[in-house]
């Protein structure tokens, strides 16, 4: 009895310990349940980066994050030789008042010859200075966000102004971080929104050019209401196409940075162009001109120091700083967006070039067949004129 006990229990105890087993496997789904979704919310958001949308909003936020790193780091630069300029103007005007006691107003022409001799030895002073980095502002109003942003912008898309640059140990080495990780997303971004803006384009010129051909279009309805399907004519885009878009783009930026920068129209129109172009000689860069926080806490200081300074001037620059947001979201969208219309337009143009291309390859061909049979028509064919006279 017992050992039929035993034999019975054993079983009872295994089927409950693989009830008890099912529990515990049954248990664990739930825990595995979290890891499950996170690990497919990383691949959701890994697949959401290797679009266009994503690429384009992760270039937008490793520039912004850029900026801000920049700005913490370049800030803390202490500039010595904005106390050398000081020392030296000091110098310079005390030799000037030393002068205008020694000669008098009367003696013009000593008077003259020694103050310009001083004048040029200043002005060298002030050039070796400038030299060695000196640029009359303090690192707060150079490292602005606006200034910040461009210089990032200008680092990934490898036109490298040069109007800023870092002048800290930590700033150069973050610099070369930067364009290391950036300059490929860049180029990922270049190649992605190139081929989605020449897709759009394609499909938008296209769709006019069904819309001015009535009569194929219309030979294409009643093949669909015969149950034929027609095949659709295959559209290249002219190169004069591309260059109208580029064109009237430039034109657009023209006008908005003469507006806003207080540039000539030829001065904007030059550095859209170099931009683009990625020339990028630094003469002219957006966001030099724009209102900082430094600017307006500077001439708060004048007004605190100044009784006769006018508080309007500070009113109006405050007002002109919190407007300063929206035109540097512009100015950004629209050096992003200028790169991929020349990505679409390169896209667009290479097609063009291979099918005039293959024209002319199957033209060479053809010509070089019609040269032959025109030489073997009047020629004849030099080995049967061989075999005749043999035989």
């Amino acid at each position: 009895m017992p050992s039929k006990f035993q034999r019975k229990s054993s079983p009872g105890g295994g089927r409950g310990g693989g009830g008890l087993g099912g529990a515990s496997s049954v248990s664990s789904t739930p825990s595995n349940q979290p890891r499950k979704r996170v690990k497919r919310c990383c691949r959701n958001f890994c697949t959401f980066m290797c679009t266009q949308v994503g690429v384009g909003a992760l270039i937008v936020f490793y520039a912004i994050c850029g900026a801000f790193a920049f700005m913490h780091i370049e800030r803390q630069f202490v500039d010595e030789t904005a106390g050398q300029v000081k020392d030296l103007r000091n110098k310079y005007s005390q030799q000037l008042w030393n002068i205008t006691e020694k000669h008098n107003v009367l003696d013009r022409f000593q008077w003259t010859e020694a103050t310009n001799a001083i004048l040029r030895d200043y002005q060298g002073q002030i050039a070796g200075i400038v030299k060695h980095g000196y640029v009359g502002r303090s690192p707060e109003q150079i490292w602005s966000f606006p200034a910040a942003l461009m210089f990032c912008l200008s680092v990934i898309t490898m036109i490298g102004y040069g109007n800023m640059v870092p002048r800290t140990p930590w700033g150069k080495g973050f610099t070369v971080i930067y364009a290391t990780f950036g300059i490929p997303l860049y180029i990922l971004y270049f190649l992605s929104m190139g081929r989605v803006l020449a897709r759009s384009f394609k499909f938008l010129y296209r769709s006019m050019h069904d819309c001015t051909q009535e009569h194929p279009r219309l030979d294409r309805l009643d093949a669909l209401e015969g149950g034929v399907t027609m095949a659709r004519k295959k559209v290249i885009v002219p190169s004069t196409a591309c260059l109208w878009v580029i064109f009237f783009y430039v034109l657009t930026g023209t006008v908005m940075f003469a507006n806003w920068e207080k540039w000539s129209f030829l001065n904007s129109f030059y550095f859209c162009m170099t931009s683009l172009c990625k020339i990028g000689f630094g003469d002219f860069v957006p966001g030099a001109s724009l209102t900082t926080t430094a600017d307006v806490n500077a001439a708060t200081q004048k007004l605190q120091e100044d009784i006769a300074a006018d508080p309007a001037e500070l009113a109006q620059l405050q007002s002109v700083a919190a407007d300063q947001h929206s035109k540097l979201a512009i100015n950004f969208v629209y050096m992003l967006l200028g790169m991929g219309l020349v990505a679409m337009c390169r896209n667009l143009m290479r097609e063009e070039v291979r099918l005039k291309a293959r024209e002319m390859r199957e033209d060479a061909k053809l010509c070089m067949e019609d040269t032959r049979l025109r030489f073997v028509g009047c020629c004849g064919n030099p080995r049967d004129a061989y075999e005749d006279d043999y035989y």
